[in-house]
């Protein structure tokens, strides 16, 4: 289950709007007030707390086991966050962000046996902590401790590193690509540009510090005045287009020079790039959140047919990531080897979309077949929130 919390630190690798993050919070905080599967609900017993510098926690008087929902009342003049933790193991059970002055947000959560403290961080000043509370019976929610930015500064640089050779070999897939271009040979261009795609769709974690040049390479024509004729529409769907549009090998050139050279020019700067190591968790999940806004709904599709195919390179992506965060995850999110599980049932899922090199196109799917996909998406997209949340560095002073 989730760590509950509710929060606006989400922010997007394209320009979706964040809607999974909301709906998974909003998704935990049902199975928790549910107690889970087949077992009776109980109203969320309701308390009014204070946060604020000089009262932080206080309002939390008679502690009892269940279902506890919490209004968190901000009595200070500026914003802040509230987490409940354990004061002994400093586990956090729950948060809150950006609760302004004046205001009052809810945080529901279930607690057992075992210390609890509220614990309120203003955005200007040093964390407080309020009093303990200790609850004598009753089975905790899920906990797990806090993860700072010094604790994702090594997951962060080995992913890094493992994006440069990515880079490498998207630049020489590229490349292969334009010489099937310049030569003239449709066909081969045709087979060459599907695996040059993949291989960067693979690298999606980094998008968001790739600065301008990811629309350069992988940008569509949203937003342009002339659709897929405007000047700026470039890269790999700009050639997607005109290679199954009819589009002459003349015409195809200079945007497969373009799209070598952008990648060649990221490749040769991302030495001296440097990735936010508090974003890689939400990274991990924005992915698979792009991957059902955009190549579920087909919104990327320039004529290839091949929104299957990036799906299946976007879950590859977010398996690197995660391979670079199960050190911190292993011990904080209990659900993980669920996660892996649902990972490679999707995957085997995408994989009998693929029959001798080619990919079914989204529109010759089934109704039970898109149902079916959306689903494992969906669902994965729900998990990895926790992993954004789980992830995401807490202040502690």
């Amino acid at each position: 289950m989730p760590l509950p919390r509710l929060g606006t630190r989400s922010r997007r690798l394209r320009t979706a709007p964040t809607v999974f993050l909301v709906l998974a919070v909003a998704l935990a905080l049902v199975a928790l007030c549910s107690g889970g599967s087949g077992q009776k609900k109980t109203a969320a017993r309701r308390l009014v707390v204070e946060v604020s510098e000089s009262h932080c926690g206080r309002g939390w008087m008679r502690p009892e086991p269940g279902t506890q929902t919490f209004d968190l009342h901000n009595t200070s003049d500026g914003a802040a966050e509230v987490y409940l933790e354990d004061p002994g193991t400093h586990a956090v059970y729950g948060e809150v962000e950006d609760i302004g002055p004046g205001t009052t947000r809810q945080l529901t959560v279930r607690v057992g046996k075992g210390a609890y403290a509220f614990m309120c961080v203003p955005d200007d000043a040093d964390a407080v902590t309020g009093p303990t509370v200790r609850v004598t019976g009753g089975r905790r929610g899920p906990g797990a401790a806090p993860v700072t930015e010094h604790d994702l500064i090594p997951p962060a640089l080995a992913y890094q590193k493992w994006v440069g050779g990515g880079l490498a070999t998207a630049v020489r897939l590229s490349a292969e690509l334009k010489d099937a271009i310049d030569r003239g040979d449709l066909a081969a261009a045709r087979s060459a540009w599907l695996p040059a795609h993949l291989q960067y769709e693979r690298l999606g974690a980094a998008y968001d510090a790739f600065g301008d040049a990811d629309g350069e390479i992988n940008g569509t024509d949203a937003g342009l005045p002339d659709g897929v004729r405007d000047k700026d529409f470039a890269g790999f769907h700009r050639i997607e287009y005109g290679l199954w549009h009819g589009e002459s090998p003349s015409g195809l050139r200079a945007p497969a020079a373009v799209l070598v050279k952008a990648l060649t020019r990221l490749r040769d700067s991302w030495a001296q790039s440097r990735m936010d190591p508090a974003q890689l968790g939400l990274r991990a999940h924005e992915i698979l959140e792009n991957t059902v806004q955009f190549e579920l709904t087909g919104r990327t599709d320039y004529g290839s047919g091949s929104n299957l195919a990036t799906a299946r390179a976007n879950l590859d992506g977010t398996r690197e990531v995660l391979s670079r965060l199960r050190p911190l995850l292993t011990t904080r999110y209990a659900d993980l080897p669920g996660l892996d599980r649902e990972l490679t049932r999707a995957g085997g899922t995408l994989d009998g979309f693929r029959h001798d090199g080619r990919w079914t196109a989204l529109d010759r799917l089934t109704r039970a077949q898109r149902e079916r996909i959306d689903s494992l998406l969906d669902d994965l997209v729900e998990r990895l929130a926790s992993v954004a949340t789980l992830c995401d560095p807490r202040r502690t002073v």
